[in-house]
């Protein structure tokens, strides 16, 4: 089992992780508290907070077993070398499990919070459908000769293909609506500081032990960082550049001329912003 070449960078690998596992794990409370405050929920995109879950649920299952599990360690260091370092640190596991039960809250405000016409959409379902009976599948596969490195690197794979789409049905949807209310940008910032954080701390660790295989060998944390960074700048964009929460101003002169409101009621679906 390798060991780290840097006290310096051994520190700075573990306050990037946190820093990672903080931002992250924040990112799901502005949603959760909008939500919470509007009473609604119009605006979210079903589609997301689903495939979400999945692939939360998925992350969770290929870190937690592989930074616990002595068995499937041993099978990644006859993989990748007895020289290497587990690519799982604690704070991948506590964010996992924390990703896995705010995503279940956000599916609770779904069910109890004004919906307006939105629902979750057929081909989510049947998506994820599918991803569980591969998973069910492998695990049958895996369970005669034990290669539960495999069957954790498919979740792991799993979990990257959902990251990849998730975000696309609210991109879509705000593009639809050329409007970003109802979705908040605080999760967005945070989402995207943690991308950066969890990026560098698997710098930090290559850079220590002057190998990549961190990279290859958890392929899947890699393309998290990667794609989250990527859709998240295009949730700025869209947020900051193209469809900015349009101010509404009064003319004195006008309010005087009549007696009607300058901004009918029907124009006035402010939406907060956390």
């Amino acid at each position: 089992m390798a060991s780290w070449n840097s006290t310096p960078l051994e520190v700075l690998y573990q306050i990037l992780g946190w820093t990672a596992f903080v931002s992250w794990s924040v990112s799901f409370y502005p949603q959760v508290i909008l939500n919470f405050r509007r009473k609604s929920v119009v605006g979210l995109n079903f589609d997301f907070v689903v495939l979400n879950l999945t692939k939360h649920s998925s992350y969770l299952i290929y870190n937690a077993t592989l930074y616990f599990s002595a068995a499937v360690q041993r099978q990644y260091y006859e993989k990748y070398g007895f020289g290497q370092m587990i690519p799982v640190a604690a704070n991948d596991v506590a964010f996992s499990i924390h990703a896995v039960l705010l995503t279940a809250v956000t599916l609770v405000q779904i069910a109890i919070y004004d919906r307006g016409n939105q629902k979750v959409s057929k081909i989510s379902l049947v998506i994820v459908s599918v991803v569980w009976l591969i998973a069910a599948v492998c695990f049958f596969i895996a369970l005669p000769k034990h290669s539960w490195l495999w069957l954790i690197s498919i979740f792991n794979e799993i979990q990257v293909f959902m990251t990849v789409i998730k975000y696309i049905p609210q991109a879509f949807m705000n593009f639809g609506r050329k409007s970003t209310d109802g979705f908040s940008i605080g999760n967005i910032l945070l989402d995207f500081s943690g991308g950066v954080a969890n990026y560098a701390q698997m710098a930090v660790q290559s850079i220590d032990q002057n190998s990549w295989v961190n990279f290859y060998g958890n392929i899947g944390k890699t393309l998290l960082s990667l794609v989250s960074i990527f859709f998240d700048l295009i949730f700025m964009l869209q947020h900051f550049v193209l469809y900015p929460a349009k101010k509404l101003s009064v003319n004195p002169k006008a309010s005087k001329d009549t007696e009607e409101p300058l901004v009918k009621a029907t124009d006035q679906s402010q939406s907060e912003e956390v």
